[in-house]
């Protein structure tokens, strides 16, 4: 059984929080607030459609198979970002 990708904000997004992505997801999945020091995409919420990729002026947006190994700890900020929400 294949599983599933999604979408993760890597290390290039903190202390940028752009914001561009947010303005085209059609699931308003992109959060974090002003004191997160970058956004976040919720996995649960995501349609994986990828409009937010292109839209990232730092390119810090991946999916979750794509990330390079350098910010592979971005995966699981991500996960622990919306496991305490």
């Amino acid at each position: 059984m294949q599983k599933n990708s999604f979408y993760v904000i890597a290390d290039p997004c903190i202390g940028v929080k752009d914001k561009s992505c947010v303005a085209v997801c059609p699931v308003d999945c992109i959060q974090g607030g002003d004191s997160d020091t970058q956004l976040f995409i919720n996995p649960d919420e995501c349609c994986n459609c990828g409009l937010c990729e292109p839209e990232c002026p730092v390119d810090a947006i991946f999916t979750d198979d794509e990330v390079p190994e350098k910010w592979l700890d971005s995966i699981v900020r991500n996960a622990a970002y919306f496991a305490s929400a």
